[in-house]
């Protein structure tokens, strides 16, 4: 079995830049499927993401069995609350809100989803979740009902982040949301870049291949397109 945290710790070592396709399940229509997979499978994509903040519909499992079926790249459950689980991943992004101060995402999904995880054969990828602020109130935000950090205060996203891997995190992730008005600002990634060891995710707000290559250069190791994707299944012909 692959083991896809090691994997992307080979890659941040060797400089090897990942990206992730984030689907929303409540944003996938089953009929065109087909159609999302061979894009996907014809872009530069590494990973796929799978989950949302809400996520209302029951095909998670369907999806996940259907894109294994016709893809080969490992599938990482990003999930909103425990009951986005499925054992039919590869992996979990265990998300703990650090940005946040609501004790539901601190900590008590993560309780609740032990039962659930204990069963499954899933690998654990302990994640510490950083929102950024904007511009416009995300999913996320309003889901979660916490309020992001400021942007620009660059610093005490730096101490987060450290936090974040003192308390054992091994991956901070930047997230300006879905939809987001603004992306993490290229500044922040590239500080934030530089002072934890760990491997540092980016996403929301992204909306061109520009700025996939700027966050890259900034320093994310791992950069996630989700709603400029569902937007445009082209995005990666630009």
């Amino acid at each position: 079995m692959i083991n896809i945290y090691n994997e992307i710790i080979q890659s941040k070592v060797e400089n090897q830049k990942l990206l992730a396709i984030l689907l929303d399940p409540d944003k996938v229509v089953l009929e065109n499927l087909g159609l999302l997979i061979s894009k996907i499978s014809h872009s530069p994509a590494t990973h796929i993401f799978i989950g949302g903040s809400l996520v209302l519909t029951t095909i998670l499992e369907e999806l996940i069995v259907q894109i294994k079926q016709n893809c080969d790249l490992p599938i990482v459950l990003f999930p909103g609350n425990p009951s986005q689980i499925s054992d039919k991943a590869d992996a979990i992004l265990f998300l703990s809100l650090i940005s946040g101060r609501n004790p539901d995402y601190l900590i008590e999904h993560q309780v609740n989803a032990v039962p659930v995880l204990k069963q499954t054969d899933l690998e654990i990828i302990s994640t510490g979740y950083i929102l950024i602020e904007s511009g416009n109130e995300t999913a996320v935000g309003r889901v979660s009902k916490t309020k992001p950090l400021d942007r620009n205060n660059i610093d005490y996203v730096i101490q987060t982040a450290q936090a974040g891997e003192m308390l054992g995190n091994k991956l901070i992730y930047l997230e300006a949301g879905s939809g987001a008005k603004h992306a993490v600002p290229f500044e922040m990634i590239k500080k934030v870049s530089q002072n934890i060891e760990i491997p540092l995710v980016v996403g929301g707000g992204i909306v061109d291949l520009q700025g996939i290559q700027k966050a890259y250069n900034a320093g994310a190791d791992l950069v996630v397109i989700g709603t400029a994707f569902e937007n445009d299944m082209n995005f990666f012909n630009q």
